[in-house]
């Protein structure tokens, strides 16, 4: 095969379904360019490997390579994907998240929308659906401590006010890391993803210092993705202890001694509703996982 119009990323841990769900669909949706999929697997124990194997004999053509990695231990979003990246044979990469459906011809609208932008931006996402189709928000203004406030107390999601889902073209500060198009020296420039962040939060980190160098980003509501949602978390508990873990080390990294003490007063008071509700209500859910998430929250 000649190299790829476009190479395709995809991280999976233990899902299997929605893993061959995703590389189908892709395989549907691909009509008019040559692709490669880069399959990350980080150590599944659910015979992802050996069925997306069987796939790959199926499907192999001159139109489309896949190509599988199998890691040893779970190292993560991250890291996984800075393995594909490095791997890619094309200029312009796709990451995907395994846990997304793609609709129609939405990858190669993606990509036609992202190489006539004339590098007015250098990261582009699509629309982002719900399993029932609805709206999923998928883009917003970076963390700024009110807009954190805003997550954490007033249902900011609900209201539009901390991520949203236009309907129009929009320059966004950051897209959802389950849909980015991009191009492979923009990525090489930044070093990739921080490979200290395993999982939530290594999106809004790379987009940050995109922006740091004056890369733009565009939220393309042309094509469209159905996304699950942490297909490959276990459970609610592991996303929000991530996503403490990440705010915590974004801002230890990005912004000043006192952000950081204020930042960590919020997710302590968030952590601490949390744990009464989970009494009040009697629910070992609640209880246990902001309990969890305090100890997070006290972490240097």
């Amino acid at each position: 095969m000649n190299k790829p119009d476009l190479s395709i990323i995809i991280v999976s841990y233990n899902t299997l379904r929605i893993t061959l769900n995703c590389i189908n669909s892709i395989i549907k949706s691909i009509k008019n360019i040559v692709c490669e999929i880069i399959i990350i697997d980080n150590a599944s124990k659910d015979k992802t490997i050996d069925e997306i194997q069987k796939l790959k004999v199926k499907n192999q053509n001159y139109k489309l390579k896949v190509k599988i990695i199998q890691n040893k231990n779970n190292l993560g979003y991250g890291k996984a994907n800075n393995q594909g990246i490095e791997l890619a044979q094309s200029e312009n990469i796709l990451l995907l998240n395994s846990d997304t459906i793609v609709l129609d011809n939405a990858i190669e609208k993606l990509l036609e929308r992202f190489q006539n932008n004339k590098n007015q931006f250098q990261f582009i996402g699509g629309k982002l659906l719900n399993q029932d189709n609805t709206p999923q928000a998928s883009c917003g203004p970076f963390y700024s401590l009110p807009m954190i406030f805003a997550h954490l107390f007033l249902r900011g999601d609900y209201w539009g006010l901390t991520r949203s889902s236009p309907n129009q073209e929009k320059s966004v500060d950051w897209i959802s890391g389950a849909c980015i198009l991009t191009k492979k020296s923009f990525l090489e420039k930044l070093n990739g993803f921080d490979e200290n962040i395993f999982m939530y939060m290594d999106e809004i980190d790379l987009l940050y210092r995109a922006h740091q160098l004056g890369y733009k980003t565009l939220l393309y509501p042309g094509a469209y993705f159905i996304h699950l949602g942490s297909g490959s978390s276990n459970g609610k508990t592991f996303p929000i202890i991530q996503v403490f873990k990440g705010l915590k080390y974004f801002y230890k990294k990005h912004h000043s001694p006192l952000s950081c003490k204020i930042l960590t007063i919020m997710l302590k008071l968030k952590a601490l509703i949390g744990i009464i509700l989970g009494k009040l209500f009697n629910n070992r859910y609640l209880i246990e996982t902001y309990e969890k998430a305090y100890q997070v929250a006290q972490m240097d």
